[in-house]
């Protein structure tokens, strides 16, 4: 095993190297389109200066440095020389290439397109030992480490916590997996959709009488990545502090058991059985559930009875608010089957743009429901600027999702689009190793690097 080489920057050292860090902010800035006059910084974006070495793949990890990456970190992608992200192959759809772009193959996979943004891809094998001789020096110039390997299995490379804290005490070390680091799971494989299983949330995913579904979406890598992005940050801040880094041990489980939030608590505190799977409604609001239209479904929000009586008048159905039977919520739970019966039988007699004119302005909540499609090009959604277009060097003009929140100051930007497999390897290694370009070419040529 060869030795792990340099030493940890210092508190000076790294305002030293923070001064290259935002010149290569700014100079990737360049060229690429900003999605809205908003998005021009007063100042440099917050976590500009910091250096993460990414050392995950698929959605959690990923998804957790990208938003660091929006936050204007330095994000170094580490990828398997040849296949790279597991996502790159998850296609179709593709980006595909430009004709004159050099490129072979099908393109670029939508799925790695949505995680991978802000970031530099170094395509390196942990194979041979100068692959792992990189790594090791590459964890000493950085500040963040994330990585969703299984517990122990970094050790081997001693790219574990305890070995590479010795060399970097500042580095923020974040292990993300499905089980976590201890625990009788935690040597199990975790994927999103067994953790839904497993930890309650397709229990309580679908409709009244059918079978448990997962979500749409892979929530809990979403939720996980959420979670240990913002433990980073925090993290930071104590570093701040005390100058000292530490180990953040990020698990799907216990992401996807705390994300249970008020079914969980209802749970512990009636120590029953929860009341399984509701669909669109809600156990404990009536009424407050999708309802189907002459052409569609709106869902409707009669969160207390002054949003019922405002249903009521909508439905043309006044007398309804003085009904013993409707007149609170808790009556309105009680008679649940009958009123929201009621209610569908009037809602499937107009459209569902009809009904969205008719409660327009009305103080109560309630949406059409819309597909994908129908999501991103939403008015609201334009309005909000949730949708980019940026320019791919090898595939042209891509639409992205973009950033959601919005700063006041310094509003983080997508500066660079996801990369190609290997696009930075020698920029990465020139810039932070000190490597030539005949070193770099030796290595490419026996495969540690791409």
């Amino acid at each position: 095993m060869s030795q792990i080489r340099g030493t940890a920057i210092s508190s000076l050292g790294r305002l030293a190297h923070s001064k290259s860090r935002i010149q290569w902010a700014n100079a990737t800035a360049r060229g690429m389109r900003r999605y809205s006059a908003a998005a021009a910084n007063n100042g440099p974006l917050p976590l500009e200066g910091y250096r993460v070495l990414d050392m995950s793949r698929v959605l959690a990890g990923p998804y957790c440095t990208q938003i660091l990456g929006d936050l204007g970190a330095e994000v170094i992608k580490i990828e398997h020389p040849t296949r790279g992200d597991d996502t790159r192959a998850w296609g179709p759809p593709y980006a595909k290439y430009k004709p004159d772009s050099g490129r072979q193959g099908p393109g670029e996979s939508a799925y790695f397109l949505g995680a991978n943004r802000n970031k530099k891809s170094l395509g390196l094998s942990f194979q041979h030992p100068e692959g792992v001789d990189i790594l090791h020096k590459l964890a000493a110039k950085c500040d963040i480490l994330v990585e969703n390997y299984l517990p122990g299995t970094l050790k081997k490379y001693s790219m574990d916590y305890e070995t590479l804290r010795k060399v970097n005490p500042g580095l923020i070390y974040t292990s993300i997996t499905g089980y976590g680091q201890t625990g009788p799971y935690s040597n199990r494989a975790g994927y999103d959709v067994m953790v839904e299983a497993e930890f309650g949330l397709m229990h309580i995913t679908g409709s009244r009488d059918g079978p448990p579904v997962k979500v749409g979406v892979a929530v809990t890598d979403l939720t996980t990545g959420l979670y240990a992005s913002n433990s980073i940050m925090a993290a930071l801040l104590s570093r701040a502090k005390t100058g000292k880094g530490q180990h953040i041990d990020v698990a799907l489980s216990d992401c996807q058991t705390a994300t249970l939030a008020n079914i969980a608590s209802s749970s512990l505190i009636s120590g029953k059985k929860d009341s399984g799977r509701w669909g669109t409604a809600h156990p404990s609001i009536v009424p407050y559930r999708a309802f189907k239209t002459k052409d569609g479904d709106i869902l409707i929000g009669g969160g207390n009875d002054r949003l019922f009586g405002v249903l009521c008048d909508g439905l043309n159905k006044p007398h309804w608010k003085d009904d013993a039977k409707f007149k609170t919520n808790a009556d309105r739970v009680a008679h649940r089957n009958e009123l929201e019966a009621e209610i569908e039988a009037i809602t499937q007699q107009r459209t569902t743009q009809e009904w969205l004119e008719t409660f327009e302005g009305s103080g109560m909540p309630y949406a059409a429901i819309n597909d994908i499609q129908g999501t991103l090009n939403h008015s609201h959604t334009k309005a909000r600027d949730m949708v980019i277009e940026i320019d791919h060097e090898y595939c042209g003009p891509i639409k992205m999702v973009n950033t959601p929140v919005k700063w006041s100051e310094t509003q983080p930007i997508v500066r660079t689009p996801p990369p190609i497999l290997g696009q930075h390897t020698n920029e990465i290694l020139g810039e932070h190793l000190g490597l030539s370009e005949s070193d770099i070419t030796t290595l490419k040529n026996q495969g540690v690097v791409s």
